[in-house]
């Protein structure tokens, strides 16, 4: 991301973005027209993609209450959080202890609006809007300084995200992985997921056709060793690297892909 490059604080309901897909997926009411027309054209080609979201999304708050529980982490940072939904990062970790802190990053202004409207009355979270990939700006950000304690650890999340930007030596996923996590403190934690398939032709279809239907906000669809790389030199959190739906699930009543021409692929790594 070009150095001190504004956002658009505008709101294109003709053009969609991710963040207002995945709500659509979810069963939000925060989506327009061309969410949902770009939602049922992705569908014929890959129609397993509302289950890849709702198993996304129950993913992200299992991690967020297994990092709180079990390893007594009380500051995140989630990084593309999207629109609020029902337990959100900040109330799944409130709920095991109300001292949690969280900060959300999103560049999508619809989001800005809905979250600060959401956490107004909760002074144990913010809600910045910049781009996931300008590092010094979010961890330098008052909102971010207030709330995290960069000496002690913290869950950063990058959950089903990566694939909104492209690669880049500079701000790709690996550049950007790896300059968050060069921020931590031991003990730390990283969440990082995204969207890969093994077929070609599926790899290429969705990402041409979510790079023009975004007018050019999208990465790609990518492959499991891609994902693998972002978690080099740290520990991973058992069951591994795995579709995610099958990271430690607390229950078999979950929705099923009914195809697997592409999965939600992550895990969690910790710093040594």
């Amino acid at each position: 991301m070009e150095p001190g490059k504004q956002l658009s604080t505008s709101i294109d309901a003709t053009v969609p973005t991710a963040a207002r897909m995945y709500d659509y997926y979810l069963g939000g009411k925060d989506n327009y027209a061309s969410d949902r027309a770009a939602c049922e054209e992705l569908d014929k080609v890959v129609p397993s993609t509302r289950a890849l979201a709702l198993n996304n999304r129950r993913f992200l708050q299992r991690v967020v209450r297994t990092l709180a529980e079990d390893y007594g982490i009380r500051q995140f940072l989630d990084h593309g959080s999207g629109l609020p939904t029902q337990n959100n990062v900040h109330q799944v970790a409130q709920a095991v202890d109300p001292s949690a802190r969280a900060v959300y990053v999103d560049n999508d202004p619809m989001v800005l609006v809905h979250g600060r409207a959401l956490l107004e009355q909760n002074e144990n979270t913010a809600v910045i809007h910049a781009d996931m990939r300008a590092t010094d700006a979010i961890f330098s950000h008052a909102e971010t300084r207030r709330l995290i304690d960069f000496s002690q650890p913290v869950a950063v999340l990058f959950n089903s995200v990566f694939h909104c930007i492209p690669d880049s030596e500079s701000d790709g996923p690996l550049a950007v992985s790896r300059r968050v996590i060069e921020h931590l403190a031991p003990g730390s934690f990283a969440v990082m997921c995204q969207l890969v398939s093994e077929d070609a032709e599926v790899r290429d279809f969705v990402t041409n056709f979510m790079d023009q239907a975004t007018q050019g906000h999208w990465g790609r669809v990518r492959q499991e060793k891609d994902v693998a790389q972002w978690f080099e030199g740290l520990e991973i959190l058992e069951p591994g690297l795995v579709e995610v739906s099958t990271w430690r699930p607390d229950t078999e009543v979950a929705p099923r892909q009914l195809t697997q021409e592409w999965i939600e692929f992550g895990g969690v790594g910790r710093l040594p």
